[in-house]
């Protein structure tokens, strides 16, 4: 008699399989190494999560530059680099994926980097100041943006092939909703910190930590069991890349999810601007940045697993949903601050807005990572997801000017309008097809 491992008890108890297990979506070889590859990924995945948190652009890297005087118009820049530059040139190397039969090395190779980059983040916080400072954080963020392209083609194309449809989501919320514990214990240390003064050495040495969750992350998905898959095409470059940027016009189904995917960068973009508004009304005490991470990681952790399974019936609700929420929030959140005076000063207002857009955030990825991994199958998939990365860091680059508008608007002025493309960014979504 077969023994059960205890991967496989756990996978059936997490997805409900007390049967068959189902392997929708991929072949027979893989589905007999789904438990193993499932929690691989996932521990992989919580790990550079973490990894995330703790050097986010919104909120640490942002505090970090303030903190060693670099100029303010190179902290505006950091949000639309790291994103975009990851983006940006991912049509490029999915030519270069493509030739790969097994693609988890590329994931590999990107996670070290990363690593890498933010290790050099940390040793040019420690021991630069000002101008220097600022430019060697910027060139550092564009590698590590780079690097970051290559896991993104690679683990979605992984993931598609080594874990079945109706438990993708569920693998990205309970990622999202572990990490978001570990979230939560590094933002309370934060803040417990704060008491003491925390200066630049304790900020370094937060990167220095966040940098070795690449490397340990690059280290378990080595383990990931991927059979070799397709390799057509890719091998002619930016002419293959080219021709992909075709499926923009003649598929309709993914013209309609990139539109969406556009409008719904309010719940991202948004972000810095609740920071900002706190420090305007409170000031910046250390322990605000503290404060900002409990709520995200909060937000993961309640609201993760409950989008996860929702988008494996239907990943555009997710999208369309998570989409209202951050809008409406945005919509109050200017109510409040421009009508209601005394909420200004409310020191309780400014995280819980910023956790409730960390819910409606979680909603809006979970579902758009979903959606792209089963509108297709095989180097298609690959595809779509280079090509739609490639676009929406185009559009990034552009959504970076709003940082020069705020210099002509109020802060909350922003965000209404923002919250208004979230709102036609619902829409969108709503119209899309189902294709769970």
């Amino acid at each position: 008699m077969k023994t059960i491992h205890w991967t496989e008890r756990l996978y059936d108890y997490l997805n409900n399989e007390e049967d068959a297990r189902i392997c929708k979506d991929i072949d027979e070889s893989a589905c007999q190494n789904t438990p193993k590859n499932y929690f691989l990924i996932m521990l992989s995945n919580t790990l550079t999560k973490l990894g995330d948190t703790l050097s986010n652009p919104k909120t640490v890297l942002a505090w970090v530059m303030s903190y060693v005087n670099a100029p303010i118009y190179l902290i505006s820049f950091i949000v639309p680099i790291r994103e975009s530059g990851s983006m940006l040139p991912q049509i490029v190397i999915a030519s270069y994926i493509r030739t790969k039969e097994k693609r988890k090395w590329v994931y590999v190779l990107g996670a070290i980097l990363q690593f890498a980059s933010i290790a050099a983040i940390g040793f040019v916080t420690l021991y630069t100041q000002g101008a220097l400072a600022g430019w060697l954080i910027i060139l550092f963020l564009i590698t590590f943006s780079l690097s970051r392209g290559l896991c993104s083609v690679a683990s979605k194309d992984v993931l598609g092939k080594t874990i079945p449809k109706t438990r993708r989501g569920k693998l990205k919320g309970y990622t999202a909703a572990v990490s978001g514990v570990l979230v939560l214990l590094a933002g309370l240390y934060m803040v417990y910190q704060s008491k003491s003064d925390a200066g630049i050495t304790f900020y370094s040495y937060t990167i220095f930590f966040a940098s070795i969750m690449w490397l340990i992350s690059a280290v378990i998905y080595m383990g990931v069991q991927e059979f070799p898959g397709e390799t057509s095409g890719g091998r002619n470059g930016w002419k293959e890349a080219m021709e992909r940027m075709n499926l923009v016009r003649s598929d309709k189904g993914f013209r309609q999810f990139i539109i969406a995917r556009s409008l719904l960068l309010c719940s991202a973009l948004t972000a810095p601007f609740y920071v900002i508004l706190a420090q305007t009304y409170l000031g910046k005490e250390g322990y605000l940045l503290g404060l900002f991470i409990i709520a995200n990681g909060l937000a993961s952790i309640l609201s993760a697993p409950v989008w996860g399974r929702m988008a494996d019936v239907s990943s555009k609700n997710v999208m369309t949903f998570a989409a209202i929420i951050a809008a409406l929030l945005g919509i109050v959140m200017f109510v409040l601050i421009s009508f209601v005076p005394i909420a200004k000063n409310a020191y309780w207002l400014y995280p819980v807005a910023f956790f409730i857009l960390g819910i409606a955030h979680s909603g809006v990825r979970l579902g758009r990572k979903t959606y792209i991994v089963d509108i297709a199958k095989g180097n298609k998939r690959t595809d779509y997801v280079a090509v739609s990365n490639t676009i929406i860091g185009f559009i990034l680059l552009i959504t970076g000017g709003i940082s020069a508008a705020a210099a002509t608007i109020s802060t909350e002025g922003i965000i209404l309008v923002l919250s208004l493309f979230g709102l036609a960014g619902a829409y969108v979504s709503y119209q899309l097809p189902n294709v769970e």
